[in-house]
């Protein structure tokens, strides 16, 4: 039965990428600048500890791994839990495969289709999703007629995807389901608010792309508002995009955030509102982030770490890690994956096969699939064991940067900022560490060991 929910399509976009640095060997003195933002806040919603009652906020859960280690087959086993407890759940896949149209037994289309109790899904289309914001476009300029009609003359079905366009506008859907930016007003008014997104992406490195996205908008925020406030071509140009920005948002349906603003106050209220995405993949509450291999291919167990390791680089934590029954199963593999993961819990979920639709009322209660389901808690104040990805010791003056997945070589610093604090750059994710005022200064030395960077400040 299909649902009435409209298309997820448009939100505010964020930005990818990295800070501009010089490299400088890991063990060398680095120089230093002079400033420093404050460190964000995290807040974490409250809940109440029966299950039963709908979660205060939606929370987003997501998998990572290599290609066919299972992340599609992961995210239908989720949805499922999740949905069986109760919980009104969406799985959001972004791919053409469909392992999750044969595992639910249901054609899953573009506009969100009830599969069965409390679970929907959807599938992401980036050339249809980005006809929406287009059609916005073009009626706000009809209105100020800002671009004299050229804007009406772009026929949307005729544009093809570029490359960036898939990641950019799953970030623009999951935020309308999600709300990373606190858009509360805007997903209540659906008709069908989700207590848990279920996201299978097009790739893992994608995913991890976007977790930190908006971390790493903060930086080209900072430059776009020097360009617009104190160029002659931002003082001109920045008034009319505003106005067809605000043209196109009071059109959507949402009140306006710029109107009768001053441009100062829109940049403040744009840095807000990237500070609250970027708390989200740190909140529990509202993020949840598994591992997913084969624990029999140490291919796959050893990308599983890789991206254990990226996905904090990228700002998120990884709550636990599943792989899948076999017969073939080797008990001292399964071990040594254990100890490589620890302290992550790690859990099988049964192997199902995309054939004939399985029987989930028989595969969730089973043995396994119970192990596997404490891994996924329902409540926001569940607690799950997570080693803390930066820890700082002012009696030694050291800063511990936990970094499974890496090994020294991999792992390069630079300074910035009159050693107020460190860029980390690895698996092609670059993180800002911010240094207590009693640890501030120039690095003297690091050494790696036990997957931690020790770095000592002088």
């Amino acid at each position: 039965m299909a649902s009435s929910t409209p298309p997820f399509l448009l939100a505010s976009p964020s930005s990818s990428s990295s800070y501009p640095t010089r490299h400088i060997c890991i063990l060398r003195n680095l120089p230093g600048g002079t400033r420093r933002r404050p460190r964000r806040v995290l807040i974490t919603a409250a809940s109440s500890p029966n299950v039963d009652v709908p979660l205060k906020v939606t929370k987003l859960v997501t998998f990572l791994g290599k290609g066919g280690s299972g992340k599609t087959t992961s995210a239908v086993f989720a949805a499922q839990h999740y949905a069986m407890a109760g919980l009104k759940t969406c799985l959001v896949i972004h791919s053409q495969d469909p392992t999750a149209d044969y595992l639910l037994n249901c054609k899953i289309g573009t506009s969100p289709i009830t599969c069965h109790n409390n679970l929907s899904a959807v599938r992401l289309e980036t050339t249809k999703m980005l006809l929406e914001p287009l059609n916005r476009l073009k009626q706000a300029d009809a209105r100020i007629n800002m671009t004299q009609g050229v804007l009406e003359g772009v026929v949307g079905e005729e544009l093809g995807v570029l490359p960036g366009m898939d990641s950019l506008f799953s970030a623009l859907a999951l935020e309308r389901l999600v709300g990373f930016f606190g858009n509360v007003g805007q997903r209540n008014q659906q008709k069908d608010k989700f207590d848990i997104i279920v996201y299978d992406g097009i790739g893992t490195e994608e995913t991890i792309r976007m977790i930190g996205a908006t971390s790493k908008a903060r930086l080209y925020l900072k430059y776009l508002r020097n360009l617009a406030e104190r160029t002659d071509l931002g003082r001109l140009a920045g008034p009319s995009l505003l106005r067809l920005a605000d043209e196109a948002i009071s059109l959507s349906g949402n009140s306006s955030r710029l109107n009768g603003k001053i441009s100062a106050e829109i940049w403040d209220n744009l840095e807000q509102i990237v500070e609250r995405g970027s708390s989200v993949f740190e909140e529990p509450s509202r993020f949840g982030c598994y591992l997913v291999m084969d624990q029999n291919n140490p291919v796959s167990v050893n990308s599983a770490l890789r991206y254990w390791g990226c996905a904090i680089q990228a700002g998120a934590q990884v709550s636990g890690a599943f792989g899948f029954a076999s017969p073939n199963a080797c008990a001292e593999s399964m071990e040594t994956v254990k100890k490589n993961l620890s302290p992550l819990r790690y859990s099988l979920i049964p192997p199902l096969s995309p054939g004939p639709s399985p029987d989930w009322n028989v595969i969730m209660p089973n043995e396994i699939s119970q192990s596997a389901r404490e891994l996924l808690p329902m409540q926001t104040n569940h607690s799950i064991p997570i080693v803390p990805s930066v820890r700082f010791d002012p009696a030694k003056k050291s800063v511990t940067l936990f970094m499974p997945g890496f090994d020294k070589s991999e792992i390069k610093l630079y300074q910035f900022r009159g050693g107020s604090e460190l860029l980390v750059d690895a698996g092609d994710q670059r993180r800002v560490i911010c240094l207590p005022s009693q640890i501030q200064g120039k690095v003297g030395g690091a050494k790696f060991t036990e997957r931690s960077l020790v770095i000592t400040m002088r």
